[in-house]
């Protein structure tokens, strides 16, 4: 399908809301929904928490280990994305996973994007089309399955197709903060997936570690996937790019990487996923 095609509107009377495609992407007791209100923020928040601060040992400030929650300025602009067991409840303890979504309207109310901290993302912020930063995402332990990763991703991709999105990205993290154990996997996205010019966000330059840490011809490409995080691969898999640098966040205890990811594939498979459902209905 050509892509192009996706941009042309339907009629207003044909075009769902977004909280009624959700609504269609259910998969047994598992729900997924974008929410912004204050309750369901901090539900997301408390996942965040137990993953990054309990489970992979970041390090909070005070004030999130008072309320053990991982908080801040960019949670009140964003959306959240959240997968809902209800077989758990309907309160904050049935959320399981999370994605945080941020459009350019809400980067704008907040004054910039959160990549900005650790990258040069010009290229991306100076595009035309919409845009949509994409971070803080985890999944509760027992929840770490392809059903509900794959749900996380119907989501996403709900969610690019309803507000016209033509490029995602955001920081994702290896975790350690050791670059030169990361020589393999780094080298091999330099290399094999670096995004072109037009498109590449760079590490700031009191921020920057080279990725280009071994010769092309060195990496053994299977041997560095296997060493690449999940959520890498499925960027990856989606035609994604890296930008150039790597970062170190000590906070997070990780070693990030900025990735770029045109929408073209997300939003054609969700057209054919549309098309099907309008066509069984």
């Amino acid at each position: 399908m050509n892509s192009t095609a996706l941009r042309v509107p339907r009629p207003a009377e044909e075009t769902p809301s977004l909280a009624q495609v959700l609504r269609g992407l259910t998969t047994g007791s598992l729900e997924i929904r974008v929410s912004t209100s204050a309750e369901d923020i901090a539900a997301s928040q408390a996942l965040r928490y137990r993953v990054f601060y309990e489970e992979m040992s970041a390090k909070p400030s005070d004030a999130m280990l008072a309320v053990k929650r991982d908080f801040d300025d960019y949670d009140v602009v964003a959306d959240h994305l959240q997968v809902v067991d209800h077989d758990l409840g309907d309160g904050p303890e049935a959320v399981v996973g999370t994605y945080r979504l941020m459009r350019r309207a809400a980067a704008d109310r907040i004054g910039q994007f959160y990549s900005v901290d650790e990258y040069n993302i010009a290229p991306i912020a100076n595009l035309p089309g919409e845009v949509l930063e994409l971070g803080r995402s985890c999944v509760d332990e027992p929840y770490r399955t392809r059903r509900v990763m794959d749900l996380l991703w119907r989501g996403i991709a709900a969610y690019v197709f309803h507000y016209d999105i033509e490029l995602m990205f955001g920081c994702a993290s290896f975790q350690g903060t050791d670059v030169n154990e990361l020589a393999l996997p780094l080298s091999y996205l330099y290399h094999y997936h670096l995004a072109p010019d037009e498109l590449r966000a760079t590490a700031l330059p009191h921020r920057y570690h080279s990725m280009d840490l071994m010769e092309k011809d060195a990496i053994s490409p299977k041997e560095a996937l296997g060493r690449i995080p999940p959520l890498i691969k499925g960027y990856l898999r989606l035609g994604g790019f890296v930008g150039d640098g790597a970062v170190i966040d000590p906070q997070f205890n990780t070693v990030d990487i900025c990735v770029i990811v045109k929408t073209d594939l997300v939003t054609d498979r969700y057209s054919k996923h549309y098309a099907r459902k309008n066509a069984e209905g």
